[in-house]
């Protein structure tokens, strides 16, 4: 196969494997913030995944006829809902974060929205709403000890450029719920338009 180095193309290659397994999946990080938000160049690809016991085997043998696939670390993955990657014969990497059944985790998949990443042919991605990218982020952010100015920018560029289709009462209603309240309110302070 063909060297790719568009990371679309990358996750259109990752997304119909998923999509040929049954597996759900929504595209995350920072190639997700800058569809809704403040675009900004970024090779890494994140993609969240709802995959069960039974769909392992097959989706690591299927996933490896074009990727490296890590078996050990798949597989402790999906016994601990952490994450793996795929290496491309590029040295590109996709990082599948593994979901578990918090709130966050399936708001991510329920709330998902099917994007047009190519027009010609047609190709669509399931992308992390919104919402849901401010409350991952925000959540990274917090864990991280609050100190990540790129994902600080990623949120308050989203709640920015999303401010008319965001459903707020949900979000804060969600972030107050994940305790992150205080780090909501401060990022819409940060995000409202300066006069």
């Amino acid at each position: 196969m063909a060297t790719v180095t568009d990371p679309i193309t990358l996750a259109l290659r990752v997304a119909a494997i998923l999509e040929r397994h049954g597996i759900s999946y929504a595209l995350g990080g920072s190639l997700a913030s800058s569809m809704f938000g403040e675009p900004r160049g970024t090779i890494d690809i994140d993609m969240a995944i709802r995959l069960e016991h039974q769909q392992f085997d097959d989706l690591v043998d299927t996933l490896g006829i074009e990727f490296y696939v890590p078996a050990e670390a798949a597989q402790q993955a999906i016994e601990q809902g952490t994450s793996f990657n795929l290496i491309d014969e590029a040295g590109l990497k996709v990082d599948l974060f593994v979901l578990g059944d918090s709130p966050l985790d399936r708001r991510q998949i329920e709330h998902r929205r099917r994007v047009m990443v190519q027009e010609d042919p047609p190709q669509h991605l399931w992308v992390t709403a919104p919402a849901e990218q401010v409350l991952r982020k925000l959540e990274w952010y917090q864990a991280g000890g609050q100190v990540s100015e790129r994902q600080w920018r990623d949120v308050v560029g989203i709640l920015r450029t999303q401010s008319r289709s965001l459903d707020r009462a949900d979000l804060v209603q969600a972030a107050e719920s994940m305790e992150l309240g205080v780090l909501l309110d401060a990022a819409l302070t940060d995000a409202e338009p300066s006069t």
